[in-house]
């Protein structure tokens, strides 16, 4: 396993700062995170931060993750009392479900408050799980700069949306240390973790590692294998040395996609590379990588 993923600019110290600053002028937080990972794209520190103010979780990215497991996650997140929705920033789905959401809020709000002002919000969440998107979404246009990489709003961004609430945008915060070497793993699969820093060959290799227990149906169809290496199966190369099941399937995938290079050696860097991008598109398939634990 690829051990101490860890990315914490300088910048991320500036958002917590930023976080805390604006934090009383706002009546809601809403906190986007990545349908496939939502347990390693929540921030513990933004729990931290945010205690006592009311919280919608967007299930970001729902149209890449596999719908059984985001339901699931939606359950889960509704059972701990926050509001919960999935979103496809792409295509819009649930967008105007969440207009209603807003909607509901404002009118409790309304009621506890004798001035009554359109709700101001903060959103939040790691780099790259779409804050931006969602926030285009929101307001029709693109005010909110976007990317596929994490690190793209840089500083915070005021927006009004269509109902007059304003909306407070903040740079993706990750935070010093991962407990859990999983969850870094997580986070650099979907990309909220620069590529620049990683072993992409690597980080593919666990990627296939995880894809391979979890999703083997959608590895075979994508790459038109013949099936897959058993763990438990006892393979040698002609030097007599035991083959690693899932470098055997790595490699299985470069023939298949023609990834040779000079002296017929495996090109394991473009390998890693298209089953990183494959994965992250939704390409190999509508996958989840975390369930919840429901009790």
């Amino acid at each position: 396993m690829i051990n101490n993923i860890n990315w914490y600019p300088g910048h991320m110290k500036k958002t917590r700062e930023l976080i805390q600053e604006n934090l009383k002028t706002v009546d809601l937080v809403v906190e986007i995170v990545d349908s496939r990972i939502p347990f390693s794209s929540r921030n513990p520190i933004i729990d931290e931060l945010i205690s006592g103010k009311k919280r919608v979780v967007i299930l970001g990215k729902c149209d890449l993750a596999d719908k059984r497991a985001t339901d699931e996650w939606k359950a889960y997140f509704e059972s701990r009392g926050d509001i919960a929705l999935p979103v496809n920033s792409r295509n819009g789905e649930n967008i105007k479900a969440f207009y209603k959401i807003l909607d509901k809020l404002q009118q409790e709000r309304n009621k506890e408050r004798s001035l009554r002002r359109p709700l101001r919000m903060m959103i939040v969440g790691v780099p790259n799980v779409g804050k931006s998107s969602f926030i285009n979404r929101l307001i029709g246009k693109k005010s909110a700069k976007t990317g596929d990489r994490p690190g793209v709003t840089r500083g915070k961004q005021w927006v009004t949306l269509e109902n007059g609430m304003q909306l407070l945008d903040t740079p993706g915060i990750l935070w010093p240390k991962f407990e859990d070497p999983h969850v870094g793993l997580n986070l650099a699969f979907c990309g909220s973790i620069k590529d620049e820093i990683l072993n992409v060959q690597d980080l593919a290799y666990e990627l296939l590692k995880v894809l391979r227990k979890n999703y083997p149906e959608e590895l075979i169809a994508r790459y038109k294998l013949d099936g897959l290496m058993s763990d438990d199966e006892e393979v040698y190369n002609e030097y007599g040395e035991p083959l690693d099941p899932v470098l055997f399937d790595m490699e299985a995938i470069a023939l298949k996609r023609g990834f040779i290079q000079s002296g017929k050696r495996i090109d394991y860097e473009r390998t890693g590379r298209a089953i990183l991008d494959e994965f992250r598109a939704g390409i190999i398939g509508n996958i989840t990588l975390e369930r919840p634990v429901l009790k």
